[in-house]
């Protein structure tokens, strides 16, 4: 009986590894779409803000309440991994608590902490789930968060709870079993642990079989929980989890207010004003701006797949809180659905066969790109170092300068900028004037 359960949770395993492998390529491959950019400078100012924002959370704490519960849901899923981790290799080895014994009562300190973070996860999604459904917090329920986004986020806290539920209470049967020196169990003395004790008087009735037979369900349905739950993850919001650690590392680490210039015009404004400078064989023609994802960088492609969605940056939007289209969080959620249509095709086809789209307009519309004031409020508050702005800008200037499609008002500033060296309709003779008009 137990080598049918070893070879099927080997099975099980391998088939699991295999398509979460399958998954995570092809959104490597996804995000390399993009073009290349260096992001590898000032290693020390990475790993410090991989440490303070991914893993410390930083930004978050400018809500303490709700920073404090994220990070119990986050460190809890982190940790606990850790007893995942005896999971896999009893499942493997048909071995059970395979660490209580060379561990002695460290073990019994660790299963406490891991069962302390279970009851806390347990808290702070039962929270987040009244927070997004009863409470509706805004940000949250917001028209730009419907759908399967919407309720992917519900998901995956029921997930959460329904996990650590499994947990405790395979902890519960299993201390219960020690005590009667039942079959195997008695073999694996651990002591009753702090949380899963409180739930011992619901199953004290239960026969050794029965007890038995609820531990092995709790552990077949919490591993494999974990394992549909890894697979899930790069479908899900909740891929952030993954992302957010390189996301954070290569960050730009320039002033937020500093926009990159193009390369290519400045090049054409050179060789205009010093034609000796320009190179005798016509050069390859660049598109400015972006089109599709494929216009964009990596980093902007990484930075649509590590959207958490939470919806602060299109909370502190000013276009989007005086009723503007845009939204910052919108145009993450639609640069990774563009990247994920790019993929499929690619899977189809075997190379990308233009399907007559593109992430402006089918996806983005010239409306919401033009409502961006570039303020980097959304920049700002994102907790895992997201530029929705920088995304913004390549679109639109792909707009404004491969179809000159731009509102009146901006052609009028352009025309002005080109024959007056400012934005206003004045001669530069004439700039000084207003000094002596009184």
């Amino acid at each position: 009986m137990h080598i049918i359960q070893e070879a099927a949770f080997i099975v099980v395993l391998a088939v699991a590894g295999y398509l979460f492998s399958k998954k995570a390529r092809q959104i490597y491959r996804n995000i390399m779409l993009g073009r290349p950019e260096a992001l590898t400078d000032e290693p020390e100012k990475r790993w410090r803000n991989l440490l303070l924002l991914a893993f410390g959370q930083k930004k978050m704490f400018r809500n303490p309440l709700v920073a404090v519960l994220h990070f119990i849901v986050y460190a809890g899923f982190i940790i606990i991994n850790l007893e995942v981790l005896e999971i896999l290799l009893d499942g493997i080895l048909g071995k059970h608590r395979l660490f209580a014994e060379p561990l002695g009562g460290f073990y019994t300190f660790l299963i406490n902490s891991f069962e302390l973070l279970a009851a806390g996860v347990l808290i702070a999604c039962s929270i987040f789930l009244v927070r997004r459904n009863i409470v509706k917090v805004k940000r949250l329920n917001s028209k730009d968060l419907t759908g399967w986004p919407k309720s992917d986020a519900n998901y995956i806290l029921i997930t959460e709870i329904v996990l650590m539920s499994l947990f405790l209470t395979m902890n519960a049967a299993d201390t219960l079993l020690q005590q009667r020196g039942y079959s195997h169990y008695g073999e694996a003395v651990t002591g009753n642990f702090w949380v899963s004790s409180i739930l011992q008087p619901l199953f004290a009735g239960f026969s050794s079989g029965a007890l038995e037979g609820l531990e092995r369900t709790c552990w077949w349905l919490h591993i494999l929980g974990i394992l549909a739950f890894l697979n899930y993850l790069p479908y899900s919001k909740h891929l952030h989890i993954v992302l957010a650690f390189p996301n954070a590392y290569f960050a730009r680490l320039k002033p937020m207010g500093r926009m990159k210039n193009m390369p290519d015009i400045q090049k054409e404004v050179l060789y205009a004003m010093q034609p000796e400078l320009a190179p005798t064989e016509p050069a390859e023609p660049h598109r400015f701006g972006a089109r599709d994802v494929m216009d964009l960088s990596w980093k902007n492609v990484l930075d649509a797949y590590s959207c958490t969605e939470c919806g602060r940056c299109t909370a502190a939007c000013p276009a989007n809180i005086t009723g503007k289209k845009l939204s910052p969080r919108k145009i993450m959620m639609d640069t990774r659905d563009r990247a994920e249509e790019i993929g499929e095709n690619i899977n189809k086809n075997g190379q990308f066969t233009d399907d007559g789209k593109s992430l402006v307009r089918d996806y983005i519309t010239e409306e919401e790109l033009r409502a961006c004031t570039t303020c980097n409020a959304c920049v700002q508050e994102c907790p895992v170092s997201i530029s929705p702005l920088d995304i913004i800008l390549q679109l639109r200037r792909y707009l404004v300068m491969e179809e000159s499609s731009a509102p009146a008002e901006w052609n009028g500033m352009f025309s002005n900028i080109e024959n007056n060296f400012a934005p206003w309709k004045f001669s530069p003779d004439d700039r000084d004037k207003w000094v002596t008009e009184n």
